[in-house]
């Protein structure tokens, strides 16, 4: 049987026949993988321990978000203990400007990582270049930031500043909309990932993205991810390493 299949397969290829769905390769992969998202989400949906939840809601409200860092932060203790937060896609600082306002511990550090030039390739309606800032100006000696491609950056970082990881519980915040970026930061960062960190993913829900290296991260590398709460219909969601 195995010896046909092998036939079977050769012989698809050398005619050349599946060039013809390729133009559809693309809604193909992302009903595939919206199906897994949705029954991912669906299991999500039914944990009663997520500490937040607000699925159904219509309409995407990004101001939800803060309620999501709230709930974890409060569950967690997080104000006072001294963490290890690393943001990937900051963007205009919002999310980043939040979580040093909320912890007060003076030993904590954040770091955060962006192009602060747009977007490295297209995602969704935005084109490549879009979504330009300027590195946030904000006056704590606890912070910094690391202009350029993650792929330029993170490597040095992590090699400066491993030993954080060990010395303080880690919060990682991915907003980096694009799958290449994210799953090159979750790469990089397994090995310093520990038990009790926690992750942040920022737009879950989008199929090919995120969600997709959610999915090959978690598989490949053997990481166990608990959700504890997610809002605007799981765009936004927390996570902790089990």
């Amino acid at each position: 049987m195995l010896k046909y299949i092998k036939n079977i397969k050769d012989f698809l290829v050398a005619s050349r026949i599946f060039l013809l769905i390729k133009p559809f390769s693309g809604l193909f992969k992302t009903l595939s993988n919206f199906s897994l998202f949705t029954s991912w989400q669906s299991a999500a949906n039914r944990d009663k321990t997520l500490l937040i939840n607000d699925f159904y809601v219509p309409g995407r409200d990004h101001s939800r978000r803060y309620k999501l860092y709230n709930a974890v932060g409060q569950a967690l203790a997080l104000e006072a203990k001294k963490i290890n937060y690393l943001e990937f896609g900051v963007a205009s600082g919002s999310s980043f400007k939040w979580w040093v306002n909320f912890n007060k511990n003076a030993e904590s550090h954040f770091a955060g990582f962006d192009t602060f030039e747009g977007l490295p390739e297209s995602w969704g309606g935005y084109k490549k270049g879009e979504m330009s800032f300027q590195i946030p100006d904000i006056s704590d000696e606890r912070t910094a930031f690391y202009k350029g491609l993650f792929q330029e950056t993170l490597n040095p970082f992590l090699d400066k500043n491993g030993n954080r990881f060990h010395e303080s519980l880690s919060i990682i915040h991915l907003d980096a909309d694009l799958f290449s970026a994210t799953i090159f930061a979750l790469s990089q960062l397994y090995r310093f990932i520990k038990k009790g960190d926690i992750i942040f993913f920022d737009e879950l829900s989008v199929p090919n993205h995120e969600f997709l290296a959610y999915k090959i991260f978690t598989e490949s590398f053997g990481i166990k991810l608990k959700p504890l709460g997610g809002v605007n219909n799981f765009y936004q969601v927390a996570f902790i390493v089990e």
